[in-house]
């Protein structure tokens, strides 16, 4: 008799454990109907019996449900899973290791259960990314790698998932994780000459020109015909204040593209920093030529006659001679005067411009224009109210 009742509370025990992890099979059903709330009832109490909640189908059936949150539309389901996808992939890693027969993982790989959630994560991803949120969108694009990475995943790796992880790590100021995917870019051939470029950028977010230098330089070998790179170059050298080997560079990049005027707008400028105001004023008046409706240029060429007649003035004030000091200002005026229809121009483009509206405040001063002048000191007062 007493052995009877041993058998029995063994089978009560058996019972009793196959009634809670009943209870994961229950919940895989619910969750391949779209009754999520009755899944998430079966699922919790699954999870807080002795016999089901270190099951590895227990875990199995958690990662399920968190991507079914995921993928619904219905509102009333969405808060059930924070994080749903990071939460379906931690729970479908701690299903692999509580099975040491490797059955789930080889349901996993059977069911391309990982390409669903790469998937998943991709589109999470690109809807992070373009909302802005850069860290979510980092965080998606790196768990996906992750798992296309793995032995779990059945299919060929996307190479694009690098780049996409690559832009967002930039986007939120990660730059040595962003130089990392585009360098597998890169490796991959994945995109041409962009990773490169991407490269390049990201060292110069993290302020080492010198890398930032030797990746473009680099570039000059790999890809000769690519105009590009020349053009950063340049952009690199302005912005280190290197101008002689800017200059250098734009000699190449204007037999390459004579009629691109940014290009003499950028040589312009280098030589009117340098007081080379001649030089300035060929290369700007080019420029404007190429394109007349742009500011810059227009602002540009009137700065560089106003710097040029003021240095002028300069020079004048150190004649002793009273005629040859006449002279020389009468001829300061005339390329002072030269400056007008540019600076015009550029405040036509942009009217509410502080510094072209400061630069004809002067010019109408010294050209003796009086009803300008009052005009643009009482728009400026205004402005400068404000």
């Amino acid at each position: 008799m007493k052995k009877f009742f041993v058998l029995l509370a063994a089978i009560s025990i058996s019972f009793g454990a196959m009634a809670q992890r009943g209870k994961v099979t229950a919940a895989l059903s619910f969750i391949e109907q779209g009754a999520l709330d009755k899944a998430k009832d079966a699922l919790d109490q699954a999870k807080t019996h002795d016999k089901s909640k270190d099951w590895f189908n227990t875990y199995f059936a958690q990662g399920k449900f968190c991507q079914a949150v995921f993928q619904t539309d219905n509102p009333k389901f969405k808060d059930f899973c924070p994080s749903p996808l990071q939460s379906a992939y931690a729970a479908y890693e701690k299903a692999i290791e509580l099975d040491p027969k490797g059955a789930i993982k080889k349901r996993i790989i059977t069911n391309m259960v990982y390409n669903s959630l790469a998937l998943d994560l991709f589109t999470q991803g690109s809807t992070q990314f373009e909302q802005q949120d850069f860290e979510g969108a980092l965080k998606s694009f790196e768990t996906q790698i992750k798992i296309t990475e793995s032995d779990k995943y059945a299919g060929a790796v996307d190479t694009g998932m690098y780049y996409n992880a690559g832009l967002a790590a930039v986007n939120c100021g990660k730059y040595n994780e962003a130089i990392k995917y585009f360098e597998t870019c890169a490796e991959m051939g994945y995109q041409g000459i962009n990773p490169y470029y991407q490269i390049y950028e990201s060292y110069l977010g993290l302020g080492d020109t010198i890398k930032a230098e030797s990746i473009l330089m680099g570039l000059n070998e790999k890809f000769p015909d690519d105009p590009n790179v020349t053009l950063n170059l340049i952009d690199l050298y302005i912005k280190s204040g290197k101008d002689d080997e800017a200059l250098k560079y734009l000699v190449v990049a204007k037999e390459r593209d004579p009629d691109n005027f940014s290009l003499y707008f950028a040589e312009g400028i280098i030589y009117l920093n340098n007081e080379k105001f001649d030089e300035a004023i060929t290369n700007l008046t080019r420029s404007v030529e190429l394109n007349s409706d742009l500011y810059d240029n227009q602002y540009g060429l009137g700065a560089a006659y106003i710097n040029k007649a003021s240095d002028m003035f300069v020079k004048a004030n150190e004649i002793m001679d009273v005629n040859k000091y006449s002279a020389a200002i009468d001829e300061a005026m005339v390329v002072f005067a030269k400056a007008l229809p540019y600076m015009e121009r550029a405040n036509e483009l942009k009217p509410n411009d502080i510094y072209a509206l400061r630069s004809l405040r002067e010019l109408y001063y010294r050209l003796q224009q009086t009803d300008k002048y009052n005009a643009i000191r009482a728009q400026l007062e205004k402005l400068e109210q404000q």
